[in-house]
């Protein structure tokens, strides 16, 4: 279905009481339900064909549309059309008396309850009760339960029956946005309709025309912040955008990004940037003293590590090459692309991990502007440090580990012992653990082990054959002692490699094979027809 949002309603008499944007545009038809077109298309192709649920779910988080669909169905099921002929339709015409009526709240076959306030099982007897009774005025008589997940556990009960096998008048619609506290035998007697989340870009497109219509004016950078702190709900973004045409009307302008940041304690996404790059090259004290600014400024210390994580995850997509977003400023795609560019995933995994435990910390801890701190200082550091698959590359290649210097002459420090060379292949590292006596390990290996990848000091072996449950742990332990490194041995579902035995028992077969081909063998064979090839000597063949 489209996404426009054609909006016919007369403007308001100055005396009329204002009405917040949230109910102003509430959608009135399935055109102007943004964001859930394949809910449109499913329920449409349904009434085309005449096979209607006789009870709908609707789930999804707060401000995604739940109520407003209930309704939308409603209208569709009880339509008319203008000539008062008209059957169900996904394109009620509006203009009928049950569509009027519904859209004002008024029919008297379309019941709305909040299941918040009316929990119990006396509530849930009253529903059955009244619906055993017909229609007054229109095709269906439909209850709409709001947070249905609400109702205590007697009164789900008592609703079952009537749920599973209603009277032929009988909708029910259940809105909730906590699906997983709605009992299992509540869900199997509904039609599921899961609501999405609205894309930014489409909240931002929404929001324009919205603004358009209220004769504000508003940047588009202002509407894609406000579109990205909805998280997906129209609503919520509505009323964002209520309070921003508000303030930029006390200040005399139209809607400008600087304001939205300030009203919602946003950091400016080019300071995000700038100590994004801060932090990239280790400048530990202008990377403190940008996030003082943003401090004093009156940014939450969480809400800058936000930022930083969404540089982040940005710069990871721009690295694998996707679509960039399209709320994006020229800048910023910019920025992330050339960051893209110098930086590897594994830095940038790094960077997500040490930034989100920043985050969290940030929010528990009593100081947080401190811990803020802290965690930038813990990005720096670590910044400067080897790239882990980079060192263990250097190991391979039998770069020993650096020894200490010594403080003074008189009392040199110890030094470490190098790090034996790893071994080259997974072969190298079987022998390796036969030289020193490797026991039931060494039995496993030969017989068990298919290697999938070996990449020292990792191992991933697969599981398609049996393997103790203990033996990644034992392995890791034992190339621990025998290299000085930390090894981590995986597995995987995967065909994996021959085993030792297996690539072994091969080897014989084929060597049987040659040597069953050589002239002299082929000659015994047709002299003595039952003879057999037991043994054979290697060096004598060689």
């Amino acid at each position: 279905m489209s996404d426009s949002f054609d909006l016919g309603e007369p403007p308001q008499p100055d005396n009329t009481a204002y009405r917040v944007l949230a109910r102003k545009y509430r959608p009135q038809n399935f055109d102007q339900l943004i964001g859930q077109e394949a809910m449109v298309q499913t329920l449409a192709n349904a009434i085309r064909r005449g096979r209607l649920a006789h009870a709908f779910l609707l789930t999804g988080v707060r401000g995604v549309g739940k109520t407003s669909t209930a309704r939308l169905i409603a209208k569709a099921l009880n339509c008319i059309g203008p000539d008062g002929e008209g059957g169900p339709t996904i394109d009620p015409c509006g203009v009928c008396e049950p569509c009027i009526s519904i859209a004002e709240g008024r029919n008297i076959d379309v019941i709305e309850m909040d299941a918040a306030s009316h929990t119990g099982v006396d509530d849930m007897r009253a529903v059955i009760d009244a619906a055993r009774l017909a229609a007054f005025g229109a095709r269906f008589k439909i209850y709409i339960i709001d947070e249905v997940h609400m109702l205590s556990k007697n009164a789900f009960n008592a609703l079952l029956k009537t749920l599973e096998e209603p009277p032929e008048h009988v909708k029910f619609l259940l809105a909730t946005t906590e699906v997983q506290k709605v009992p299992v035998t509540v869900l199997s007697r509904c039609q599921r309709f899961d609501l999405r989340r609205i894309p930014a870009d489409k909240l931002a497109t929404h929001f324009t025309r919205i603004a358009e219509l209220e004769g504000a004016t508003a940047e588009f950078e202002a509407l894609a912040l406000i579109a990205r702190a909805a998280d997906g709900s129209a609503r919520d973004g509505l009323s964002i955008l209520d309070q921003a045409i508000a303030h930029a009307g006390m200040e005399g302008g139209g809607v400008t990004a600087s304001a939205v940041r300030a009203m919602l304690g946003l950091s400016d996404r080019a300071a995000i940037r700038d100590l994004f790059g801060l932090l990239l090259v280790s400048d530990a004290a202008s990377a403190l003293a940008a996030l003082r600014i943003q401090y004093d400024l009156g940014v939450d210390p969480q809400s800058v590590l936000r930022g930083l994580l969404e540089t982040v995850h940005a710069t990871t997509l721009a690295k694998l090459g996707g679509d960039a977003d399209p709320a994006q400023s020229v800048e910023e795609r910019e920025a992330y692309q050339g960051w893209a560019r110098s930086l590897s995933f594994p830095a940038l995994h790094r960077l997500w991990q040490l930034l989100l435990k920043g985050h969290d910390e940030i929010g528990r801890a009593a100081l947080p502007i401190e811990a803020g701190e802290m965690a930038l200082l813990r990005v720096v550091h670590a910044s400067s440090l080897p790239d882990p698959g980079e060192l263990a590359r250097q190991i391979a290649a039998g770069a020993a580990v650096g020894t200490a210097a010594a403080p003074s002459s008189t009392a040199p420090v110890p030094a470490a012992a190098p790090v034996q060379a790893l071994p080259a292949t997974f072969d190298d590292m079987v022998a390796l653990i036969q030289r020193n006596g490797g026991g039931s390990l060494l039995s496993h290996l030969n017989a068990n082990a298919r290697p999938v990848r070996y990449a020292p000091p990792e191992l991933t072996l697969s599981t398609q054959r049996p393997l103790p449950a203990d033996l990644p742990a034992a392995l890791a332990a034992r190339l621990h002692d025998l290299t000085g490194v930390k090894w981590k041995i995986l597995t995987e579902d995967a065909e994996g490699e021959a085993t030792l035995a297996e690539r072994r028992k091969a080897s014989e077969e084929a060597e049987r094979a040659a040597i069953l081909e050589t002239p002299i063998v082929k000659a015994a064979f047709e002299a003595f027809p039952d003879a057999v090839l037991e043994n054979w000597n290697k060096e004598a063949q060689a």
